[in-house]
């Protein structure tokens, strides 16, 4: 399942920087995750690191993109080209 941002999110900027598929950018308002590159860091880290960093507990899962872990693995894998 992709994760998503809402609007408690303070603008810290942490999160950004630790998304390791660049899937974090500054929205209108907040900061905005990509659901078409977001793999809850499945290939890179045992847990999403923005979760880790975010002060506010802002980070849940976004229940319209909803993924299994093996899924979020093939996305992983497209994404690094590993796969065609």
């Amino acid at each position: 399942m992709a994760l998503m941002i809402t609007d408690e999110c303070i603008n810290c900027d942490v999160c950004e920087p630790e998304c390791p598929n660049g899937a974090i950018s500054q929205g209108d308002e907040i900061y905005v995750i990509d659901s078409n590159l977001c793999t809850e860091c499945v290939g890179h880290f045992d847990e999403p690191q923005c979760r880790l960093v975010c002060p506010v507990d802002c980070i849940p899962n976004d229940p319209e993109h909803a993924e299994s872990s093996e899924q979020l693995m093939t996305k992983y894998k497209r994404l690094s080209g590993l796969v065609g």
